[in-house]
């Protein structure tokens, strides 16, 4: 008896520390944590800090990247320009839509975006690889 009520507790011990946060039941509910890709140079964050990092290195990716198109710039060309992307499950980019602005406006913004790197690590829910969708608004100002 003593060795199945050890057995038990070992067994529950174990599937306890094995569990992961994916999500939460609640009576008839599930709700999946999603978790953000990796962007290199985030490595060995976890939970809030890998979505906080990928959202800073985004940040810097685009401004870095940043080239007012020349032709936009001497016609005063300027707005606001949303790309919808998703992170795949391969950590690549793939853009769904880019809308407002110019054309000229929109295909600068979609270059930026489809520049990114590869992700470290690609987006997760409920333990499983994941696309991990995502909008940005990329403003054009020529300052004149």
């Amino acid at each position: 008896m003593k060795k199945l009520l050890f057995i038990t507790c070992l067994l529950i011990t174990t599937i306890g520390f094995s569990q992961e946060d994916w999500g939460n039941v609640n009576k008839n509910t599930v709700t999946l944590k999603e978790i953000a890709p990796v962007w290199p140079g985030c490595e060995g964050k976890s939970g809030a800090g890998i979505d906080a990092c990928f959202k800073q290195k985004l940040a810097q990716h685009i401004g870095k990247n940043f080239k007012y198109p020349a032709e936009a710039y001497k016609k005063n060309d300027q707005g606001k320009v949303v790309v919808v992307f998703y992170v795949t499950e391969e950590g690549t980019v793939d853009v769904k839509s880019v809308t407002g602005g110019s054309e000229l406006l929109q295909n600068e913004a979609k270059r930026n975006i489809l520049a990114m790197p590869k992700m470290a690590k690609s987006g997760m829910m409920g333990g499983k690889p994941r696309a991990i969708k995502y909008t940005v608004p990329i403003t054009f100002k020529t300052g004149k």
